[in-house]
């Protein structure tokens, strides 16, 4: 009895029977990226995993073909074909043969054909096709229409300032030094593209993109919010409640902004143009967010006044909670 060619394509992706098609297709660029050529030059090992990888990659994404694997096992494609109207009988019965005797249906093949591989070797020769998994499959391998991408991701790391100004950053790529500049206003988790950077698409023969994940530090008083920059301004009773000009720190250095009698605590004010760069050139907008910050100590002067604005003043700022109950 010939030696079991079959393969666990499941166990080769190292997914489970139940994985849906965005787990495995997250597991095969995981591992076709750790076992391609590029990455592993003249290493026989990886290029036959990578091979293996693909091919299990090719049935399980592909729904009609896994659905057959699943339920056919090693015969799925023997089912395909008979399911297709070949001589070989219907999916339910495979036209009678007893295909437990052979190994894969390349050898049952060969078998009917008479083409045996030569005596004393280890396996069988296939004349007419390679295994699937390598781009010499004459039909039977990775099908570069699938539009498996090899491009890749990489972290890039930045100061908030280097990302509202913008930067060039001098970077390490295999053999090559590579300048790139940061245009002003990354964020965080912008994709900066390095054109052709990338490894060699084994199919398409052009060079696969990088892209740098733009991770971005925090910085102790500006902070992003979406497209808004923003920053917390701390203003004391009095300025609150009688209004006036205050003075606050932009990127381009502090303006003066004028301040409203009866700013509640919380409340934002717009600084147009003085927040973060946009993809056109121009800017957003700085966002100052008050808070009424009552002073840690008081003078007795200060304390007296105080007490004679509380001794008279009218209206009580819970007034309308008055009849709030459950």
């Amino acid at each position: 009895m010939a030696a079991t060619g079959f393969k666990d394509y499941y166990a080769v992706l190292g997914v489970s029977r139940t994985a849906d098609a965005d787990d495995i297709k997250q597991s095969f660029r995981k591992l076709a990226r750790k076992y391609h050529p590029d990455v592993n030059p003249n290493d026989k090992t990886a290029e036959a995993k990578f091979k293996e990888v693909s091919e299990a990659y090719e049935v399980l994404s592909d729904p009609d073909k896994r659905k057959k694997y699943d339920q056919y096992g090693q015969y799925w494609q023997q089912a395909s074909r008979a399911g297709a109207g070949t001589p070989y009988g219907s999916p339910g019965d495979m036209g009678g043969f007893d295909f437990s005797n052979y190994g894969s249906f390349d050898e049952f093949i060969n078998e009917l054909l008479g083409r045996f591989a030569t005596s004393g070797g280890s396996g069988r020769t296939y004349p007419y096709g390679t295994p699937a998994g390598g781009p010499s499959g004459a039909g039977f391998g990775y099908d570069p229409s699938v539009g498996q991408s090899f491009d890749q991701e990489a972290s890039i790391r930045l100061t908030f300032s280097e990302a509202f100004h913008g930067a060039q950053k001098r970077l390490r790529i295999g053999n090559d030094n590579v300048e790139v500049r940061i245009p002003p206003g990354a964020k965080q988790g912008s994709k900066i593209r390095l054109k052709g950077k990338g490894p060699l698409n084994p199919y398409t023969k052009q060079p696969a993109d990088i892209y740098l994940v733009v991770q971005l530090d925090t910085h102790s008083f500006f902070k992003l919010e979406g497209d808004s920059l923003t920053a917390e301004v701390p203003i004391a009773p009095d300025e609150a409640v009688l209004g006036g000009k205050i003075d606050v720190p932009t990127p381009d250095g502090s303006v003066t902004m004028n301040l409203p009698a009866g700013t509640r605590s919380g409340q934002s004010l717009r600084l147009r143009g003085k927040g973060w760069p946009r993809p056109k050139g121009d800017r957003g907008d700085l966002l100052i967010k008050v808070v009424i910050t009552p002073p840690a100590s008081l003078s007795d002067s200060e304390r007296q006044l105080y007490e004679q604005i509380r001794q008279s003043r009218t209206v009580s700022p819970r007034q309308s909670l008055v009849n709030n109950h459950l």
